[in-house]
């Protein structure tokens, strides 16, 4: 064991090091069908009117609000793909199918379980006001509005917005690539037993998960041995074709941790130990070509806790993402929380509604290697550094993992 000479730093310092010496990628045009999830580069601005035409909102009879409760002559239909073809001259109306072009000289369109029929002839309810029961034409866009802003993830609504204004291909920021891979020689595969002493690699596949969710693309590249050689090759394969390396283990103290001198070698090493727990060892490095290099501990808890912190929002910055970190919202602590000496801990707690309030409770033990404490947890409940702590009861942010 040897004596760190990395300064302990605070976790928020740290954070905002790590956003700081994250760029955004650069720009790629993608085709609509692989735009979900992506993040728009530049504000998407309508190239014609939404809807092109009036559409009748209902079923029902085209006609003048000024005529009704009157009996008209019924002239044609407007169906959705078959418009009617002419215009409605007065004394007239036309049958309208939900998605029909309103005939033009129509402003309104009386319902069809309001009206009267007999024959050729509808009479419609008075009252009726202009522009009732359609959409005019640029109701929900105007030729040239900006409908969406740059930094906006694509989901299913943006998605379809962009289709209905005939967008086939959109300019998003690309995906980061990152490499993935695990350390340490008491490390075995999934489906491997383990010998004595040794454990199953569980870092690794969380952390597949974490980077999925978070938009990467991923190669993983299995476990590097503890020797500095095989290491450096491993490390220099994977970041020949990533702009993220993220690995777990092997950043502590010990003869055995080689990330750190490594990344020291490769590039510049930022943060070397946080104020975090769990997680202290976590270590930044820069690389050169702008690439980012994040040092995992071994630990389960302490792998996902950093990632949460520090991997997740850079990864959210290099997408162009304009809102970097997970939601809060304010709970009721259930329980007395006490964070560990000068360090700040993330508390893994669930949630559950009592009245008005969400009221937030331990997972348990809070073990850094106790992956319990985070299956099934809602949030992270950030407790301060010091003895006071933060008494049960008290109203907290909590950071929001997933809702009950």
């Amino acid at each position: 064991m040897r004596a760190s000479t990395y300064p302990l730093i605070d976790a928020v310092e740290a954070h905002d090091l790590v956003l700081r010496s994250t760029p955004v990628l650069p720009v790629e045009e993608v085709a609509l069908a692989d735009a979900a999830g992506r993040v728009l580069a530049e504000p998407l601005l309508a190239g014609h009117a939404l809807p092109a035409w009036p559409s009748s909102a209902v079923d029902g009879y085209a006609l003048r609000a000024a005529e009704a409760g009157r009996r008209l002559r019924v002239v044609g239909e407007s169906a959705a793909g078959h418009p009617f073809q002419g215009r409605l001259e007065p004394g007239t109306a036309a049958r309208v199918l939900t998605g029909g072009v309103v005939p033009e000289g129509a402003d309104a369109v009386a319902m069809v379980e309001d009206v009267t029929v007999e024959g050729d002839w509808v009479s419609a309810p008075s009252g009726l006001g202009r522009g009732a029961n359609f959409h005019p034409r640029g109701a929900d866009a105007r030729a040239g509005e900006k409908v969406l802003e740059a930094g906006l993830p694509l989901g299913a609504a943006e998605v379809g917005l962009a289709a209905a204004l005939g967008m086939a291909r959109l300019r998003v920021h690309r995906r980061p690539r990152v490499a993935l891979l695990s350390t340490g020689d008491e490390l075995v595969e999934v489906g491997e037993e383990p010998g004595l002493g040794q454990v199953v690699d569980s870092n690794r596949w969380a952390l597949l998960a974490a980077l999925a969710e978070a938009g990467a693309e991923v190669r993983q590249h299995g476990i590097a041995p503890d020797q500095p050689d095989a290491l450096r090759g491993l490390v220099e394969s994977a970041l020949a074709e990533a702009e993220v390396l993220v690995t777990s283990g092997g950043v502590s103290v010990g003869t055995h941790d080689l990330v750190k001198p490594l990344l020291e070698s490769l590039g510049e090493v930022h943060v070397g130990r946080v104020k975090l727990r769990p997680g202290k060892p976590f270590t930044f490095a820069t690389l050169p070509g702008g690439r980012l290099a994040f040092g995992l501990p071994g630990f389960p808890v302490s792998s996902l806790i950093t990632f949460e912190v520090f991997v997740r929002p850079a990864l959210r910055k290099l997408q162009g993402f304009e809102r970097l970190e997970r939601p809060t919202l304010p709970v009721r602590l259930g329980y007395d929380a006490r964070a560990a000496g000068d360090r700040t801990e993330y508390q893994r707690v669930t949630l559950s509604r009592e009245g008005p309030e969400l009221v937030a409770r331990s997972t348990g033990s809070q073990s850094s290697s106790r992956l319990l404490s985070l299956a099934g947890a809602h949030a992270l409940v950030r407790i301060p550094p010091g003895d006071e702590g933060i008494a049960k009861g008290s109203r907290v942010e909590a950071i929001i993992l997933t809702l009950p």
